[in-house]
């Protein structure tokens, strides 16, 4: 055995050897963008629960010779063409068994993203955390959850000035409704090739609340409106509480049928969390299942973040989209607190339209701190988590909606 010549081997066939290949250097900007994630997760705490996974997932793919996800292969699963294996089988259509024998494990993982599975499950650990009597409370503060949709179709459209096609337009809208589970379930339906960008985008305009909220909440109100003491809506009876999913899982499917798998699992949580006689079942869809189906979608989505295709001009522009999407959503949501403070002869604080967003209860926690600010006796909380809740209803439908139209 000659000990150079294997030595030699080993060196040319090692992951750091892939650095010095054509590209390589791409993927050491990969695996910079990575740690930089990691570090806004640890030190920072910006959704850590999510963007730690996202960040290793990412980390992982782009190893050299890791072998942990194929994108040649998910791209042939999408196009419906031939896939080459690595011992020179060709398999005509690619199913999710054969890549589950011909993948690696971060492929098997993405299999749950892609039949969308895993956020079907986070939204039923959000329906069972979530408590929708503010909202049966003030029926009106829908409103204000279909009005913080409005920066959905706003970027849509700036989407499409920019060149985007319609499925790729409408899976970097949906970052507008502040909803990474629906942005994640929308994506991998219509543009599966965009979901690191727009993951990554989504979960920090999240996570950024809190610095991208009150600047808007301050332009577009006066200290007056921001003043105002909204007085404690009625109790909600715990039968109301009951049949609140069972109706709107009905309503909301028949009318958009594609919205059935996140508004179905939504409801079914909360239907855990208020009939009395499933508490076990709402502590685990709130708890282990919400918590292990968070490791296998966060590591999953990092693992899209492929260097050939997440560097490049598309990534800036979903990125500023994103944003805009974001910031126009937040100012519908104002826009019509505006309205309803109107109609309500200054009874109705504008500020808590800003919860239409859909991050709960985030953005319902921003409402409360700003109201604050002006006010000190003011308690803006429970007001604001009926909008707030409310958008997590709006962005599915508005999912629904725009992949009833572009998912062919």
């Amino acid at each position: 055995m000659n000990i150079m010549e294997t030595l030699g081997k080993l060196a040319s066939e090692s992951g750091f050897a892939g650095f010095l290949a054509a590209g390589g250097w791409k993927n050491l900007i990969m695996i910079a963008l990575a740690c930089v994630l990691l570090y806004l997760g640890i030190v920072k705490k910006f959704e850590p629960l999510l963007l730690v996974g996202i960040a290793f997932g990412c980390l992982l793919t782009n190893l050299p010779g890791a072998g942990m996800y194929h994108l040649d292969m998910w791209d042939a699963y999408v196009a419906g063409t031939s896939y080459t294996t690595a011992a020179g089988e060709v398999i005509e259509h690619l199913s999710f068994t054969d890549i589950i024998h011909e993948g690696g494990l971060l492929d098997i993982f993405y299999i749950g993203v892609k039949a969308g599975v895993y956020p079907s499950l986070i939204f039923m650990g959000v329906g069972a955390m979530t408590d929708f009597g503010p909202l049966l409370a003030y029926p009106k503060s829908l409103l204000l959850g279909a009005a913080a949709q409005l920066g959905v179709f706003v970027a849509f459209f700036g989407a499409i000035l920019l060149g985007f096609t319609g499925p790729e337009a409408a899976s970097i809208g949906i970052i507008g409704g502040a909803d990474g589970p629906t942005a994640i379930f929308l994506t991998t339906k219509l543009a599966p090739q965009l979901l690191g960008p727009i993951a990554i985008a989504a979960y920090s305009y999240m996570a950024l609340i809190p610095m991208i909220q009150p600047p808007i909440m301050k332009l577009m109100t006066t200290p007056a409106m921001r003043q105002v003491k909204m007085e404690q809506r009625r109790e909600v009876s715990k039968t109301e509480k009951i049949v609140f999913p069972i109706v709107v899982s009905a309503f909301v499917i028949l009318l958009l049928p594609s919205t059935a798998p996140l508004i179905g699992c939504l409801m079914l949580g909360n239907l855990f969390r208020e009939c009395g006689v499933t508490d076990r079942l709402s502590d685990t869809a709130q708890n282990a299942l919400m918590n292990i189906v968070t490791i296998f979608l966060a590591t999953s989505v990092g693992a899209t973040m492929v260097a050939e295709r997440f560097l490049s001009l598309n990534t800036i522009k979903i990125v500023v989209l994103g944003l805009v999407a974001f910031a126009i959503s937040t100012a519908g949501g104002l826009l019509g607190g505006r309205v309803m403070y109107r109609l309500s002869g200054g009874k109705i604080n504008p500020l808590i339209g800003s919860a239409g967003v859909s991050a709960v209860p985030m953005a319902a926690r921003v409402s409360q701190d700003v109201g604050r600010k002006y006010n000190k006796t003011n308690y803006l909380l429970m007001h604001a988590m009926g909008p707030n809740v409310a958008g997590v209803i709006g962005s599915a439908i508005a999912a629904g909606f725009l992949l009833s139209v572009f998912g062919g």
